[in-house]
């Protein structure tokens, strides 16, 4: 297992091999998303930080997941298109994963551990979770999927100072 959050290795949704510290961010915004949710038009807001702070060393980072009433069966193709099409989304995208149960992707499985939810319960709840990470990997918020993207700025600008 990495040693670190960043070095937990990742595949982009064209198959390339990567890890959190590729991106050489000052803060990472780590979501599970889905093409089918009543949240999927947060895609659009998460597509506007990205445009707003890229520069910046935000770094908007999107993983598919269908274990939420198999809200994105599509292929990583489908995927990728529906994003592009409807939302503009131009931030990384990842091969479609599970962040919860025994085929957990190990990043989730340390966002989790790191960053409980609620009474502490570990298990993601639901599509657009959202993880806030620092650059060196070290300090991580976690924010419900009922929170805008919007509503983030704040704690992202305190990361890009």
């Amino acid at each position: 297992m990495a040693d670190s959050l960043l070095d937990i290795p990742v595949a982009t949704i064209k198959g390339e091999q990567k890890t959190l510290a590729d991106f050489g961010a000052k803060a990472l915004l780590v979501v599970n998303t889905a093409s089918q949710c009543g949240f999927t038009p947060q895609y659009q807001g998460l597509e506007a930080l990205w445009q707003q702070y890229r520069d910046r060393g935000l770094v908007v980072l999107g993983f598919p997941c269908n274990q939420f009433g198999k809200q994105e069966p599509g292929d990583e193709g489908a995927i990728s298109q529906f994003c592009e099409l409807n939302f503009g989304v131009s931030f990384p995208l990842f091969k479609k994963i599970e962040v919860n149960g025994v085929g957990a992707h190990p990043l989730y499985v340390q966002l989790k551990k790191r960053a409980p939810g609620l009474l502490g319960s570990q298990a993601i709840k639901w599509n657009f979770t959202k993880f806030l990470i620092d650059g060196e990997g070290r300090e991580i918020k976690r924010f419900a999927p009922t929170t805008k993207p919007e509503a983030l700025k704040t704690e992202i600008e305190a990361l890009l100072k």
